[in-house]
Parts: structure tokens; C-alpha cells; sequence
């Protein structure tokens, strides 16, 4: 059974804004409602991991005192969480790395200065990977965190946190990040809905390795975005978060997205795309996305299944990795620098492989990421004349559902069992980000159904460049006529916070 609509576990944005509104709850009570479950609920989860209740508490007072006034914002008493790497003045900024424990930002980071200023109540940091490296969220400050469907499982990563704190109905709202499917795939993991922005739509100041000043500026690959438990808590929290960053860009430009280009099922051209030439897609996955593109068909949607005008998806894989392990190269220590360069030495130019890849855009040469961002340009261009022919692709999000916790190490020597092979771990994780890391689009991913022993199982939405109101669109349609969120079944029997 669906979440009711006026469920404060589960209830979406827009149902406890109305409530609100209409006096039925103050946002007090519904703030103390949210941190009771919390306090009942997290031990096991451990998705909250830097909580700031009393902050909270007078902030949902201000907000009744607004609300009483007669005041409307977007999200005026709404519970919020965040990602840890956002800086919130007053709490502390550590990636996960135990040297920056103390650290504490002087200012809010500019998405977290838009959420306040829509009036929304911030209750907490939710837990991530050491650097933001994996798609596990654990690390040694503040352990651990176990997905709300199994807890012996993943909830993703880097935004696995506030995946699990979204399955788990510890607030409506959680901001995130994406460079490689990190809030791709904690949707996916988690059964929630999860946007990345098209790169530049949502400004990135105050979101950097601590102690880095807060700076405007464009990080490449890297994006911020809502994740959520409906598309239009998708759609209301990324207008209020998107825009040009005020003290450079907004000088000069205002944003203005054209709006979905359809509005109903049965007239969007869809493109289903469900397996890899370099990486295969768990059954589980491919059979999912199977059943959604025939119940997309008989809703009356044109969907192919295959296209001359897709890219290749193997060089693009392979340019993808070059491009992440270089956007991500100077938080790797100087030992681990000097490794991936000698190993990047040590090999063979034919060498194709991910892994290669991999160790070359560690130790790529200004020149060379030139080349590679020239290669890159022409990518967007294939992928712009594909949206001539669809107005959105459909595409896993990962190739298998959460998979049990591996913490072991060596990470590059981990493996991920896909179907009972075993695959390079990172490689079989990673390969799903592109193309819309690649290419900056737009990707929106959507819950779609479960497999038979309960996990959930998302899929991505990827739409052309800055059209980003069209892959949330496409993926509130799919909600609205299969399905949508829906409570893990052990936390939906545990009422001992209501």
C-alpha cells in the first residue's frame, strides 16, 4: 500500500504544506514528530548523523510565527535534511575524513541559504562514503549506514544517507550530490525519487573539501540536487535551489527552463536503453525496465527499444572515466597520486580497458584533458541531435538492486556479483553515471517496482540539456499511473513514533 498523502511519516511536500496551511499541524508539531521518529527509528539506519534539533526548534517556531502572519513560501515548516559535505554554519564539514573532525564553515552554502530562505526547517546532516569514493556510506567518524529494506545492504552512496533517511520517513526533503550516480543510485537502492541537475543549474558555493573558501563557481561533472519521496517535491524543491549563483553568474543571467515538452503519456517518443556493451545488467534490473517499456506502450507512448542515433556507449564510458578521475584527482593523496601515475606509465597504449581509463585521467596532463573535453563536446552534440528523435531515454540506474555491505580492502581489488559473475566493482558501478555525468544532462530517477524478495528496483530518466523539467515530468507520469514511493514494509509496521 502507498504512503497516505497526509501521513507525517510519508507524506509528500505539497499534502503537509496544506496541512500546515490549514492549521491542522503546526510546524512545531510536525518538526517534534520528525525528530521523535528519528529517535526511535535511526539507531539500526544511522542516516542522521549530525543532527541540529535546537537550531530546528526555533526555526519551526519562526516558521509558525509566519505561517500565522498569513506568510507563503515553498517550503515554510518543512522538515530538511542535507548531505554532510554542504557547509551549514555552526556544524561540522568532514567529507568523512577524520582529519577535518573539527572543521566548521563560517557561512551556509548557497543552497542552504535558499532553503532557508523558503522558509524550510534544516534538521540534520545525513552520512556518506570517505571523500564521496563509493557507493557504501560509512566511514570512520561516523560509521556505518544500512539501507531502511535490509540492513544488511547499501543504501548507495555518496548520498546514501539521505536515501535511507527518505525511505525511512525521516523528513520529505534531502539535498544531494552527483558526480557518479550518487544520487542515482541511493534512489535506486532506497526506492525514492532523485534528480541531477543539468551541470550549472544549481550553484555549487559552499559545497567544496574543507578548508577551501566558499567561491562561486563550476565544478566539472559535480552537480547538487533534490532527492525526494514523489516528482513533484522533485520539481517545487529544485526551483527553489536552481538559479545562478548572485555574487557572479546572476549579474549577468537569470534562469528561465523551457517547460516538460509533453504533458501526458501516450505523447512522448521514449528511447528504453537496459544493457551495456561493456558491462552487463543484472536480470532483476532488465527485466523491470522490460515491463515498464510495455506498460509505457500500451499507455501509448512511441518507445523504441534501440537507435542509429545513440552514441557509443563504450567510448563514452571510457571518456566518462577519464573525466571523473580527473574532476577528482586533487583529493587523492600524493601517495595515491604517485601510484595512479606509475601505473598509468606502465600501460600499454592499446590498453581499453575502464581501469585504464581509470589510472590515465588520475594522471592526465593539461593538453590531454583538453583533448578529452574536445571529445566530450562532440558527445553533447550526438546527444543533442538524439533528442531531436526522443524526448527522453530511459536507462538503469545500476546494474544490480542494493547489494550487502563490503567494506573490504584493497577497494580497487572488490568485486560485484552481477548474476553470479563477478565484475570490477567500481567499474560495474561507475559505468551507469554516464552519459548524463558526461554530458551534463538532466537525469531524474524513478521508482518502478521491486524484485520478489522486496528490494527496490529505479530506473533513470535522462533528458536533453537544461530540459530538465521534462525528465521530472516523465517521471511523475510513470508515478501516477504505476506507482510510486513506497514504505519499506518493517519501518511501515513500526509506529512507535506516531
Amino acid at each position: 500500500m502507498t504512503a497516505d498523502a497526509t501521513d507525517l511519516n510519508y507524506g509528500s511536500i505539497g499534502a503537509l504544506l496544506g496541512a500546515l496551511h490549514a492549521r491542522k499541524i503546526s510546524a512545531s508539531e510536525l518538526l517534534d514528530h520528525t525528530i521523535a521518529r528519528i529517535e526511535a527509528l535511526d539507531g539500526p539506519i544511522n542516516a542522521i548523523i549530525v543532527r541540529d534539533f535546537d537550531r530546528a526548534r526555533d526555526a519551526a517556531r519562526a516558521a509558525d510565527a509566519a505561517l500565522g502572519r498569513g506568510e507563503r513560501l515553498p517550503l515554510l515548516g518543512i522538515p530538511v535534511t542535507l548531505k554532510e559535505p554542504f557547509n551549514v554554519a555552526g556544524l561540522p564539514t568532514t567529507w568523512g575524513f577524520p582529519h577535518f573532525r573539527d572543521f566548521q564553515p563560517a557561512e551556509d552554502a548557497l543552497v542552504v541559504s535558499r532553503l532557508k530562505a523558503a522558509g524550510a526547517v534544516i534538521i540534520g546532516k545525513t552520512n556518506i562514503p570517505i571523500g564521496l569514493r563509493d557507493f557504501q556510506s560509512y566511514n570512520e567518524i561516523h560509521g556505518t549506514t544500512n539501507n531502511p529494506w535490509d540492513l544488511g545492504r547499501s543504501p548507495g552512496g555518496s548520498s546514501g544517507g539521505c536515501g535511507a533517511a527518505l525511505a525511512a520517513g525521516f523528513g520529505p526533503l534531502s539535498i544531494g550530490s552527483d558526480i557518479g550516480g550518487s544520487i542515482r543510485v541511493p534512489s535506486h537502492f532506497c526506492g525514492v525519487f532523485g534528480h541531477k541537475p543539468s551541470l550549472g543549474l544549481v550553484p555549487l558555493r559552499g559545497y567544496g573539501l574543507p578548508p577551501a573558501p566558499p567561491v562561486p563557481g563550476q565544478g566539472d561533472l559535480a552537480v547538487v540536487g533534490p532527492m525526494a519521496r514523489t516528482a513533484a517535491d522533485l520539481a517545487l524543491s529544485l526551483d527553489v535551489i536552481a538559479g545562478p549563483d548572485e555574487t557572479r553568474d546572476g549579474i549577468g543571467y537569470r534562469l528561465a527552463p523551457p517547460p516538460p515538452r509533453h504533458e501526458q503519456l501516450k505523447d512522448f517518443r521514449i528511447l528504453v536503453i537496459d544493457t551495456h556493451p561493456l558491462m552487463p545488467t543484472g536480470d532483476a534490473v532488465r527485466s523491470a525496465i522490460g515491463r515498464l517499456a510495455e506498460r509505457l506502450e500500451r499507455s501509448g507512448a512511441q518507445v523504441a527499444r534501440s537507435s542509429t542515433a545513440l552514441p557509443d556507449l563504450a567510448e563514452s564510458a571510457r571518456l566518462y572515466m577519464k573525466l571523473v578521475n580527473a574532476a577528482r584527482s586533487p583529493r587523492l593523496t600524493p601517495a595515491a597520486l604517485a601510484e595512479a601515475q606509475g601505473l598509468a606509465a606502465a600501460l600499454s597504449p592499446d590498453d581499453r580497458s575502464l581501469q585504464a581509463e581509470r589510472a590515465r585521467g588520475w594522471a592526465m596532463l593539461h593538453r590531454e584533458w583538453l583533448a578529452t573535453d574536445a571529445a566530450r563536446l562532440q558527445l553533447q552534440q550526438r546527444w543533442h541531435e538524439l533528442f531531436r528523435e526522443f524526448d527522453a531515454v530511459i536507462y538503469p540506474a545500476a546494474a544490480v538492486p542494493a547489494f550487502p555491505h563490503d567494506h573490504s580492502e584493497p577497494f580497487d581489488a572488490r568485486q560485484l556479483d552481477i548474476d553470479g559473475r563477478l565484475y570490477n566493482y567500481s567499474d560495474a558501478c561507475f559505468i551507469w553515471a554516464d552519459p548524463a555525468s558526461t554530458c551534463g544532462l538532466p537525469a531524474t530517477a524513478v521508482p518502478i517496482e521491486r524484485t520478489p524478495t522486496g528490494l527496490p528496483i529505479g530506473v533513470q530518466i535522462i533528458g536533453p540539456y537544461l530540459e530538465d523539467r521534462t525528465t521530472i515530468a516523465l517521471a511523475g507520469l510513470i508515478e501516477r499511473e504505476f506507482g510510486g514511493f513506497v514504505p519499506p514494509p518493517p519501518l511501515s509496521a513500526m509506529q512507535s513514533a506516531k
